[in-house]
């Protein structure tokens, strides 16, 4: 049993190589609120099960797309089974991301043509730099 307890207390070291982040981003998270501070034993903080899986859930909702206000919030509302917020929360990202993917595949066509333009052989400027710099007529 002493031996369990003593493999749950983890260093912030370990607590970062656990969870695959940094040292810095557990401080980050603690310094904005979203992974609470352990208490001191001596010099030391220990850290547990808990935090790990924190800290997971941090970085899967960041993966998703979600910042970090938003993840505060959804912590707070995995306390209060609030499923109807968690549900607003992620249409509001999914309608975002639907929005930046129309974005890119925007830009991926405007960049496809004017490569195909580029490598055509044409005369004058090369039409990608013209586009940038709006020296081209349209």
């Amino acid at each position: 049993m002493v031996q369990s307890q003593a493999a749950d207390r983890l260093t912030i070291a370990r607590l970062a190589a656990a969870a695959g982040v940094g040292v810095e981003t557990v401080r980050f998270y603690q310094r904005k609120g979203l992974l609470p501070v352990p208490a001191a034993a001596g010099k030391v903080r220990h850290y547990d099960a808990f935090h790990v899986e924190r800290l997971r859930f941090i970085r899967t909702a960041q993966r998703a797309g979600f910042s970090l206000k938003e993840i505060a919030e959804l912590l707070a509302l995995d306390a209060s089974d609030d499923r109807a917020r968690v549900q607003a929360l992620t249409r509001t990202r999914l309608a975002a991301l639907d929005a930046e993917m129309a974005e890119l595949s925007a830009a991926r066509t405007l960049l496809s043509g004017l490569l195909d333009e580029c490598t055509s052989g044409g005369v004058g400027p090369c039409p990608i730099i013209a586009t940038f710099t709006g020296n081209r007529c349209h």
